[in-house]
């Protein structure tokens, strides 16, 4: 077992209004399952790259331990290779029957080795990169959202196979996977940071109370501070009173005060004044106090959604409906039937490629949300084929968050142009969902992923319809917003499809779910 020791670490970026770190110190054992936790924009991915030696920076970080990080960087000559072929330029000392024996654990064929990597799903190029990270020896291992865009069934086989692992740090939103794979914490609170024993329900149960405690306490600090501005400036009026009578307002009484009554008021209201000046070291002591105590207190604004109501209670309907690529023999599904009524949040569920982006696509094409989505090949032929019913009601208004965040470029006043948003409820909108201000005059293209599905998602709360069809929206949110946006869902109950591998969240928003 080693350490790896943390000493008044301060980093920003270069050119960056404001420090990610500052003066941070902690300490982690090597042998540890850290799950590494924190609000999108606090420096996690950057905190791995610092131990990486990607940066430069002020303090120290001393360890005897060597790091591997996933995901690792696949070039485009790789992505035409089988993995066989560059396992070894990804990590040396990984031989490939390390690899076999790690996908076994995985419950992976090892063929997925042999094919090239291009063709893999993303749950199998990120069971091959689990499995050569895990190759080595001694290496204490850097996991960086290993389950983002996974399938249930594949998350499972990750969370599994993490569970019976050790020695790593897993920056990860998807509390299941935190609940079952981590046995410490180390997280990155607004301003401190904190390691802990347990997984994420032990210590988010630990906040729940701590946060209680604090707030009771801040109470008890704002009455006192109440009443010692009260006392405060009865004290010093009644001061400011008797100083005006050292001397005598009334000329024909200031005849009549003696030197000896003069010395003696002006002595009771210098004691009055210091007295004021005590108190005021007081209230100030009081308010450094309660500064204090909200320094690490969570306090989510609860958001708001205006949902459309549309005249017909049945807002999607699809019947005995199939979908066939042009270029695949096989269906993408068949025989698909389920309706989406108002009210109603509807999840579609799947393992990867089974066609929930695909049917996504088509409802927001028949919508008239998508046109370009039924594109034609350069001979004329479609994309592909369908059969069945997938009706949309006439005049649906939608409101969408993609997966994709790549088409987000320049600033936040541009984008709001070109989406017809209202700026400043636009920007409200995100500080609710924590982001800081100081990121709105930043370029989009340098937010984190995190930061740029909150942009994605503060458009579609901004945006009033009758159906909300989020795909995979919580991809790289933080936990907190997480459960900012459950709570919101539930209080508003506006219409839905979407699709959401965090079981957490499925299982607490979905009022149906449609097995593609």
């Amino acid at each position: 077992m080693a350490q790896i020791s943390v000493n008044n670490l301060t980093f920003s970026y270069e050119g960056s209004y404001d420090n990610i770190f500052e003066n941070v110190s902690f300490s982690v054992d090597t042998d540890w399952k850290l799950g590494f936790i924190g609000r999108n924009g606090k420096g996690k991915t950057t905190f791995l790259n610092l131990l990486l030696g990607k940066y430069e920076y002020s303090g120290t970080i001393t360890t005897a331990t060597v790091f591997d990080c996933f995901p690792y960087h696949i070039t485009k000559e790789q992505m035409e290779l089988c993995a066989a072929e560059f396992i070894e330029e990804l990590k040396s000392r990984c031989e490939l029957w390390r690899g076999i024996c790690e996908l076994e654990q995985l419950h992976e064929d090892a063929e997925i080795l042999y094919r090239p990597f291009k063709t893999l799903s993303p749950g199998e190029r990120t069971k091959v990169l689990l499995g050569v990270l895990f190759s080595g020896e001694n290496d204490f291992l850097l996991i960086d959202e290993p389950t983002n865009h996974l399938d249930q069934e594949t998350r499972e086989n990750v969370k599994q196979y993490l569970s019976s692992k050790k020695g790593f740090i897993l920056v990860s939103h998807d509390r299941d996977l935190l609940d079952a794979c981590v046995d410490h914490v180390l997280v990155l609170n607004r301003q401190t940071i904190e390691v802990q024993s347990g997984n994420f329900s032990g210590w988010w149960e630990n906040k729940q109370r701590r946060d209680s405690f604090v707030k009771a306490e801040n109470e008890k600090h704002l009455k006192e501070i109440g009443k010692l501005k009260q006392a405060s400036e009865r004290i010093a009026a009644w001061a400011d009173r008797n100083e005006g009578t050292k001397i005598g307002y009334d000329p024909v009484k200031e005849r009549d005060r003696s030197p000896a009554t003069r010395a003696y008021i002006g002595a009771k209201t210098k004691k009055m004044q210091s007295r004021v000046k005590q108190m005021e070291k007081r209230i100030n002591r009081e308010l450094e106090e309660k500064e204090g105590l909200l320094a690490d207190l969570e306090q989510p604004v609860d958001l708001k959604l205006m949902p459309l109501s549309h005249h017909k209670e049945t807002l999607v309907d699809v019947r005995d409906y199939s979908v066939t690529y042009s270029d695949a023999k096989n269906p993408v599904f068949s025989n698909l039937t389920f309706a989406i009524k108002k009210g109603e949040r509807i999840a579609l569920h799947g393992e990867n490629g089974c066609g929930k982006s695909t049917l996504i696509k088509i409802i927001l094409q028949k919508t008239g949300f998508m046109e370009e989505f039924y594109q034609r090949f350069p001979d004329g032929k479609p994309v592909f084929t369908e059969s069945g019913v997938c009706e949309t009601a006439s005049g649906l208004i939608i409101s969408y968050v993609s997966q994709d965040t790549s088409m987000l470029k320049g600033g936040i006043s541009c984008f709001c142009k070109e989406n017809n948003l209202d700026e400043s409820l636009f920007c409200a909108i995100l500080r609710q969902l924590d982001m800081e201000r100081v990121q709105f005059s930043k370029n989009m293209e340098d937010y984190s992923a995190g930061q740029k599905k909150k942009v994605l998602l503060a458009a579609s709360l901004l945006t009033s319809a009758h159906l909300y069809i989020w795909d995979e929206p919580l991809n790289f949110i933080d936990v907190f917003s997480r459960m900012q946006i459950e709570k919101l869902l539930l209080e508003y109950q506006p219409t839905m499809l979407f699709v959401e591998h965090d079981v957490k969240f499925r299982e607490k928003v979905a009022t149906g779910v449609v097995e593609l």
